[in-house]
C-alpha cells in the first residue's frame, strides 16, 4: 500500500525555504503533487492557501507518501527529526537543505532504503531565479539524480558541486550579500543628500545592473570594471577608498565567520 502512494515530493518542514521552494515551483506551474509536513497547522494552512499544495500532520505518513524527501529544518532540528521517522520501507532520495550537515551524519541517522543529496538553494528561487548547489552520495540512482536536478531546476541554476565545497559555498551565495550591500549604499547615498527611493533605485542600478550586464555579456569582471571606472574618476575615487579601509579584508573576515558557523553545525549534527 505504501509503495503504491509513494509518487509525492514531500517537504519536512514549512518554514522560509520551503515557502520560497513552493512560490518558485508555484511560478513554474511545478507545484502539482507536492506535500508538506509541519508539526504547527498554522504554517500548513497558510502554505496551503497561498499555494494550493497537499500538507500531512503526520510524520510517518508523509514519509510513506514519498518518492523525494526535503528536509527543510534547521540543522539543530535534523537529527530530532530523522530519530522520530519509524521506518522507511520503500527507495527513496532524500534532499537536506540544513547547513553544515553531512551527508555522513545523515546517513548515519537513517540509511537504506534512503539515498541522501545535500542541497543549498536560495531564496530567490521565489522568483525563479534561484542558485542551488547539490551534493550526492555515492550510489544515488541516476533516475533519482535527475529528479532532483528537475526539482530545483525549475525554479533557477542548478550546480554540482562536491560536499567538501558545500560550506565555502553556503556562506557566499546567499541573496543577504546583495540585500546588505544595497541597504549599506543606500544608506550612505542618503547620508549625501539622496532621497530614499531615488538612493534605493541608484544603488540597486549599481549593484544589480551592473552584475546582470557581466552575466549577459560574456565580458570579463576585469573589463567591465575598467570602463565603469575611469581612471582618476569618480568611480575609481570610491573604490580606492573602499579598498584602502579594508573592504575586501573585511569581506573575506565575515565569510570566515560563517565558514565557523556552518562547521560548528557539522560539529553538533
Amino acid at each position: 500500500m505504501r509503495r503504491a502512494l509513494a509518487n509525492a515530493t514531500v517537504f519536512l518542514g514549512g518554514g522560509r525555504i520551503t515557502s520560497a521552494l513552493l512560490a518558485g515551483l508555484h511560478r513554474a506551474g511545478r507545484a502539482d503533487n507536492l506535500i508538506v509536513y509541519d508539526r504547527h497547522p498554522r504554517k500548513l494552512r497558510r502554505l496551503q492557501r497561498a499555494f494550493g499544495v497537499a500538507v500531512e500532520k503526520d510524520l510517518q505518513r508523509a514519509v510513506a507518501r514519498a518518492r523525494m524527501l526535503v528536509v527543510a529544518v534547521r540543522p539543530a532540528s535534523v537529527s530530532g527529526l530523522l530519530d522520530a521517522i519509524e521506518e522507511v520501507d520503500h527507495p527513496l532520495a532524500a534532499v537536506s537543505l540544513a547547513a553544515g550537515v553531512t551527508l555522513a551524519a545523515l546517513r548515519a541517522r537513517l540509511g537504506s532504503p534512503v539515498a541522501w543529496i545535500r542541497a543549498m538553494p536560495s531564496p530567490a528561487c521565489r522568483a525563479c531565479r534561484g542558485l542551488t548547489a547539490l551534493a550526492f552520495s555515492r550510489g544515488v540512482s541516476q533516475k533519482a539524480r535527475k529528479r532532483v536536478f528537475g526539482l530545483f531546476a525549475s525554479v533557477g541554476t542548478v550546480l554540482e558541486i562536491p560536499e567538501k565545497q558545500f560550506d565555502a559555498f553556503t556562506v557566499t551565495y546567499s541573496t543577504s550579500h546583495g540585500y546588505h550591500a544595497l541597504a549599506a549604499l543606500a544608506a550612505g547615498a542618503r547620508k549625501l543628500g539622496l532621497d530614499r527611493q531615488t538612493a534605493l533605485t541608484a544603488a540597486a542600478h549599481a549593484l544589480a545592473d551592473g552584475i546582470l550586464t557581466w552575466r549577459e555579456s560574456g565580458d570579463s569582471l576585469d573589463d567591465l570594471m575598467r570602463e565603469a571606472a575611469t581612471p582618476g574618476g569618480t568611480a575609481a575615487t570610491v573604490m580606492a577608498a573602499a579598498n584602502d579601509a579594508g573592504y575586501a579584508r573585511i569581506v573575506e573576515r565575515a565569510l570566515r565567520a560563517g565558514l565557523a558557523r556552518a562547521r560548528h553545525f557539522a560539529s553538533t549534527s
